[in-house]
């Protein structure tokens, strides 16, 4: 009897332990896989089977193995799968999926091919910031988002988050708690400031949002989601942080709110977590959610950032047991629309405003929560390492108190153009955390980036990177990722890392733009480190790129670094024209202001035909939003121009892009009427001036390209060079 005991026991174990620990990809899942590589690299898709593996420890994993001219990628789910395929394709050199393009060049054979295992050491990949859907995602259609889902797959990404109709089920939400339509468009903002209101930063801002937004938000998450679950993604979708309009107040005369403040210009309204109320909209807008978009697990609210909360001081108990009782209520909140949800939280505070978030505060906020049912997003570890240059906050809060918890950078702010961020940081710096003692439940390794289509090489090191738990050789992956990108690696290429690594690319600036992107007259926050190698390395990059074989990544390149190049000798000449003024020598001061305009037509026309950095093509995203709507497509391109120059005021030139369209319309008639009131003594109206042109929704003026664009950086380089430093 024990025996046959004995046996049943091992037997249900041993059933248990393959549910465990060998969880793979259905078929279905598979086909999805499938599907990312036929659309990405078609020329490989043909000649790739991919099979189900299990699971590691719980860790992602995937198995490369060729057999003649085919290969086999084994995968433990999805993403895993697509990320085997894509590792496959750079190993070997043979093509990179960027946003600015795809390269694929199919080899004679796989004969000679470099294969490889490979466990991640996290079980999950996180990517996108709240504010990403203001600054890069806001109007992108079905299409866009598609090649973007298809990336994050390829570079193994599994936990992004899906936070488009946000708006849509918020209105539901109100509509059945008596709001009416005009109260509710009244509060929400334009489609791309609407990161800052979900967060209770803003109000009103480009209001009132039209209500045939949400219809057209709610078709596309549909899309976004059923792709993502697709491939086994675990989406990070909204919930109900406590924000409410004012009006809400007609409703319910006794219900107590707190206006909220931020940047000193701007304003929310918030319910506290301890009434009632707060509970009751909570689990409404998750049933919402759910009844629209079907059962999900994390959802994130925050309802702190950059907040100034009058919180009761560090020696009052009650301040601990205010944040117990409102973490508590937020969670429970949650909970009650879906009683396995688990809540997540940004953690840009946990770094930038330490003054309020020490580590008790932070302790009592989380403390009622339980530890399975929160993750914890450690958001900007670049910003602690690099630039606050403060502990590290899995030290500083002492493992997050038990939390799981995701190691995230943030490599940009507000979708600025310029380059910059510590290279050897973002390829080895998660080791850190790896192999610390306070490394409690790290769960996640991923990126948090304000905008996108820039810096790619960083997204593309930090991929490699959250799949990694050795040490990465900077110089060599730099040599994989040139031949990947352009076909080839030569000693000009390695020379102009090497001096990427000794500027740009070998520091971290907060906020890389140039002042020629401000309102004249405004002092400088932030600046691109263009010191000597940054030129040189330019150049030799740009002379060398002439003689490569072309393909349309290194023309993009070529375009973008050549007026990077000439956006630092603009900063230069800017200096050079106040000197000559502060000397009395007003002709060299008017001709170096020629020479400034010809330098910014520069930058502005080699950028005319990028994927990406093109003022004509981001209106044409946002108009093409409103479906033949005349009336619709003005205000979706006038919301558009906001959010990349004046945002608010006062968040002025925040996102400084180097755009063609945008420096010859905006930056550069700037900068000539400042010319001209110091050689006449007018004075202009710039405020003014900056909103007719956010209001006028009339394109882009026109512009010639340069027909040879690697001829046309070699003359602007050269001509730029001499005016020297």
């Amino acid at each position: 009897m024990n025996r046959i005991f004995a046996k049943i026991l091992l037997l249900t174990l041993t059933a248990a332990m393959h549910t465990i620990s060998y969880a793979r990809p259905n078929r279905a899942e598979i086909d999805a896989a499938r599907g990312v590589i036929q659309r990405t690299f078609p020329q490989l898709a043909a000649n790739v089977t991919l099979q189900a593996m299990a699971a590691p420890h719980g860790k992602p994993a995937y198995e490369q193995h060729v057999d003649g001219n085919r290969l086999t990628v084994k995968g433990s789910d999805a993403v895993a799968l697509c990320r085997g395929v894509y590792d496959f394709v750079r190993r070997n050199h043979l093509g990179i999926n960027s946003w600015s393009g795809n390269r694929y060049s199919a080899p004679a054979s796989f004969a000679e091919a470099a294969t490889a295992s490979v466990v991640s050491p996290v079980e999950h990949h996180y990517y996108l910031n709240v504010v990403t859907y203001g600054y890069t995602t806001a109007y992108w259609d079905w299409q866009r988002w598609e090649q973007e889902i298809d990336w994050m797959a390829l570079h193994g990404i599994d936990m992004p988050l899906a936070l488009v109709a946000n708006e849509a089920i918020t209105a539901r939400v109100w509509r059945r708690l008596g709001l009416t339509d005009d109260e509710i468009a009244n509060y929400f903002v334009g489609p791309a400031h609407l990161p800052w209101m979900r967060m209770g930063n803003i109000s009103h801002v480009d209001g009132p949002l039209p209500k045939e937004w949400h219809t057209t938000q709610i078709a596309l998450q549909h899309k976004i989601l059923q792709r993502m679950r697709s491939l086994g993604m675990k989406p990070i979708c909204p919930a109900f942080a406590g924000f409410v309009p004012k009006e809400i107040t007609r409703i319910y005369p006794d219900l107590h709110i707190t206006t909220t403040s931020w940047g000193g210009a701007f304003h929310n309204w918030m319910i506290s977590p301890d009434q009632p109320l707060f509970h009751t909209i909570g689990k409404m807008f998750i049933e919402e959610w759910e009844k629209e978009f079907g059962k999900n697990t994390h959802y994130i609210a925050d309802s702190f950032n950059e907040m100034d909360i009058p919180f009761p001081p560090k020696d009052d108990p009650k301040r601990y047991t205010m944040l117990a009782d409102y973490g508590e209520q937020v969670y429970r909140s949650i909970k009650a629309g879906n009683r396995d949800a688990v809540w997540v939280m940004q953690g840009w505070m946990f770094g930038y405003q330490r003054d309020i978030w020490d580590s008790a505060t932070l302790q009592a906020l989380v403390s009622r929560v339980p530890d399975d049912k929160m993750l914890l997003l450690d958001l900007a570890v670049d910003y602690n390492k690099c630039f606050w240059k403060n502990s590290a906050n899995w030290d500083f809060y002492n493992a997050f108190f038990g939390k799981p918890w995701v190691y995230s950078v943030i490599p940009n702010m507000g979708g600025k153009s310029g380059m910059t961020g510590i290279l050897e940081f973002y390829a080895n710096g998660h080791l850190e955390a790896l192999n610390s003692p306070n490394r409690g439940r790290l769960t996640a390794i991923g990126m948090a980036p304000e905008g996108l289509e820039n810096n790619e090489v960083v997204y593309e090191l930090m991929a490699d990177a959250s799949w990694s738990s050795s040490h990465i050789d900077v110089n060599r992956w730099l040599e994989n990722y040139s031949r990947c990108r352009y076909g080839t690696f030569n000693e000009q290429i390695k020379r102009f890392w090497d001096d990427m690594q000794a500027s740009v690319y070998g520091s971290f600036t907060d906020q890389p733009r140039h002042s020629w992107q401000l309102r004249p007259g405004v002092t400088p926050y932030g600046a691109v480190d263009d010191r000597h190698p940054f030129y040189r390395g330019i150049a030799t990059f740009v002379n060398a790129a002439a003689s490569m074989p072309h393909n349309p990544l290194l023309e993009a390149d070529v375009r973008q670094l050549t007026a990077a190049y000439l956006g630092g000798k603009a900063e230069q000449m800017l200096h050079a024209i106040d000197s000559a003024y502060a000397n009395a020598d007003t002709i060299r001061a008017i001709a170096l202001e020629k020479q400034f305009e010809k330098t910014l037509l520069g930058i502005d026309h080699i950028l005319i035909g990028h994927p990406h950095h093109d003022l004509a093509r981001w209106i044409d995203i946002a108009r093409n939003h409103a479906i033949g709507n005349t009336a619709l497509a003005l205000y979706y391109e006038h919301n558009a121009r906001r959010i990349v120059t004046i945002w608010g005021p006062p968040v002025d030139d925040y996102s400084a892009r180097i755009w063609a369209g945008l420096v010859r319309d905006y930056y550069l008639p700037r900068w000539k009427m400042h010319f001209q009131q110091r050689n006449s003594g007018s004075k202009p109206d710039f405020a003014a001036w900056e909103r007719r042109w956010v209001e006028n929704t009339q394109g882009v003026s026109p512009a010639q390209p340069y027909t040879d664009p690697y001829q046309a950086a070699i003359d602007l380089i050269n001509a730029a060079a001499a005016l020297g430093r």
